[in-house]
């Protein structure tokens, strides 16, 4: 009997220590949901966005993308972001989709602007520019780099002619 009573005594504990595991995971990475109000953007292209993506203001996490919808009409996507209550965004800044470095991971990044009327819930960023398509740059540029231009001159001779 009393063998039986360790046993459970251990397994309570393994399973109060996973549910204090997974709390602490849980709000340590941030994916409790953001309250406060929401702010769309519509870019052309959002490649490494997904919903949970950070959306930082100077470097520092003030929200993240709460969901992607495609626009039939122009083939824009609408970025809708939850932002922290009390980080307010001007209505004149712009908002893009960069990356942690080469091979960091996306997020999008508001550059607040200067004026003083704020973005309500529900409000537009208009300036918006989508992701850069890294790949296609390093493509371009390893395919032009051994090419050579035929519009030039060829180089001038700088031999010069035998004396008797």
């Amino acid at each position: 009997m009393r063998n039986d009573t360790v046993e459970t005594l251990i397994g309570a504990i393994v399973i109060l220590v996973a549910i204090v595991f997974v709390v602490f995971t849980y709000k340590s990475t941030g994916a409790a949901s953001v309250g406060g109000y929401e702010l769309t953007a519509k870019m052309p292209r959002v490649d490494g966005v997904a919903i949970g993506t950070d959306v930082k203001l100077a470097g520092v996490k003030i929200g993240t993308v709460s969901a992607l919808t495609l626009d039939p009409k122009d083939y824009r996507v609408a970025v809708h972001m939850k932002l922290q209550p009390e980080v307010k965004i001007p209505d004149d800044s712009s908002v893009m989709v960069t990356s942690a470095g080469l091979l960091g991971s996306s997020y999008v990044s508001i550059q607040p602007g200067g004026s003083d009327t704020m973005l309500a819930d529900g409000g537009e960023i208009k300036n918006a520019q989508g992701a850069i398509d890294m790949m296609g740059l390093l493509s371009k540029f390893v395919n032009n780099s051994g090419s050579s231009n035929s519009t030039s001159a060829p180089p001038p001779a700088t031999a010069e002619p035998a004396k008797p």
